[in-house]
């Protein structure tokens, strides 16, 4: 059953209007100068597609309040930021007490033993460093990479996402590496410093490997920015061998595939890997990131610095390590990470999953679903895409945008791009059902 345009384009300036109307003061806020450029602290937070600005008044849990009142169920949570919810009271606890002890120091705090056994026991990796965000791990990893292989580029597959690392933010066209058209005045040719290639494709990364000139390829195990794209079987094994091979590093960026379960991907598929980084929800809110790597990595690092004169060992922030962090890290891998967490995320995720693969069958629409752990997605084609490129073909802007305000209006906030959907550990077992609900109303009124 086809969607109709000109239904689709009714219903979105109806519910455009709706949102206008039941939101007078986040409209006011959004009118009037505040200091802020377009009125918010980042610019990206204008690109949801509503007429204006939610303004949050208050989250816990799963819910967010707006300033108007309006009780939303969040499945959006930060775009993983608040993957376990917005102020998980373990965390809370932590950082009140921690602030009464003192913030930051430029030193090592008492929690500093403990985090280190937790990171060490929950992703794997025997040595690790903090960051204030996965921007920066990924951004001070690959340094450290290419320093130790003495080698220029790195290597990413299109559709990737790494955060605001500029040689990251490049796409595949034409077969080249050209910047993403969101790199603004980027100053010089990406494809200088970096390869890229289409995901599960083995013949083309055996093909840019063997240059011997790629430092580290540096990897989400899914793709999660352009779309979920799953890798293909034995794709991610071909990866590990081929850096092996060709004695390139391999940094494995779990960011936002921290939904998959306890130790993200890589510890619940097994995966080998020199560099492993993660940030935004593993602090349960708080801005960290994290890099640990291997025995072989650390000796490569101890080289680099005992080349340099003293007091001058690297790049790096001053925040990072933090005693805030360090209290953060710790209540979250010891309380807030755990089984019986990922257990509740995952079967509200699945429960999901379920509703919305038969309200799309019922409705005979040529679209599929694809999930991560607790993070799902419906994609716009019958078969799931296995690359960005498939994946672009899919996309329907007009249609995600008019899904995404029916959606709020109907008391639940998902991510502003493809309409991703994450459920927290809180999610109450009648949500999903809700949910389906509210999108089943609105393929109703389309269709």
């Amino acid at each position: 059953m086809p969607i109709v345009r000109e239904k689709l384009r009714s219903f979105k300036a109806r519910e455009s209007a709706a949102y206008q109307k039941s939101r007078p003061r986040s409209a006011a806020r959004g009118s009037r100068e505040n200091g802020f450029f377009g009125g918010v602290p980042q610019h990206w937070m204008l690109d949801w597609p509503m007429p204006f600005p939610l303004v949050i008044e208050h989250a816990s849990g799963t819910s967010l309040t707006d300033l108007d009142g309006h009780v939303l169920i969040d499945l959006c949570l930060g775009d993983t930021g608040a993957m376990f919810g917005h102020n998980p009271e373990p965390v809370a606890k932590a950082v009140h007490a921690q602030a009464m002890r003192g913030l930051t120091s430029m030193l090592p705090s008492a929690d500093v033993e403990e985090v280190g056994e937790l990171l060490q026991a929950r992703f794997g990796m025997p040595f690790w460093q903090i960051t204030l965000t996965a921007s920066d791990a990924n951004r001070f990893a690959l340094r450290a990479a290419r320093a130790i292989t003495n080698r220029p580029r790195i290597l990413v597959f299109d559709g990737c996402y790494h955060g605001a690392v500029d040689e990251t933010a490049v796409n595949l066209e034409d077969g080249l590496t050209v910047a993403k058209p969101s790199l603004w005045g980027q100053a010089y040719d990406l494809a200088e410093t970096t390869v890229c290639v289409p995901f599960n494709d083995v013949e083309a990364l055996t093909h840019a490997l063997a240059q011997g000139d790629i430092a580290c390829v540096i990897m989400e195990p899914a793709l999660t920015n352009c779309g979920i794209v799953a890798p293909s079987p034995g794709f991610l094994t071909e990866v590990r061998r081929l850096t092996q091979a060709n004695a390139t590093l391999l940094l494995i960026d779990e960011t936002h595939t921290l939904s998959t379960g306890p130790g993200g991907w890589t510890r619940t598929y097994g995966l080998e890997t020199d560099i492993w980084v993660a940030g935004k929800a593993v602090a349960g809110g708080i801005p960290t990131g994290v890099w640990g790597f291997t025995k072989e990595v650390k000796r490569g690092i101890e080289r680099v610095r005992g080349e340099l004169p003293p007091g001058h060992s690297g790049v790096g922030t001053t925040l990072s390590g933090s005693a805030l962090q360090m209290a953060a890290l710790r209540a979250c891998l010891q309380d807030v990470m755990t089984e019986t967490n990922y257990a509740a995320m995952i079967a509200g995720a699945i429960a999901l999953e379920d509703g919305i693969t038969a309200t799309i069958a019922s409705k005979g629409l040529p679209w599929s679903v694809v999930r991560l752990g607790a993070r799902l997605e419906t994609v716009f084609a019958p078969k799931l895409p296995i690359n960005a490129e498939q994946m672009r073909a899919s996309f329907d802007h007009e249609l995600e945008a008019a899904l995404h305000l029916g959606l709020l209006n109907r008391g639940f906030l998902v991510t502003p791009f493809h309409n991703m959907l994450l459920a927290g550990p809180s999610l109450s077992r009648e949500a999903p059902a809700a949910y389906v609900a509210a999108l089943n109303s609105i393929l109703n009124e389309i269709l």
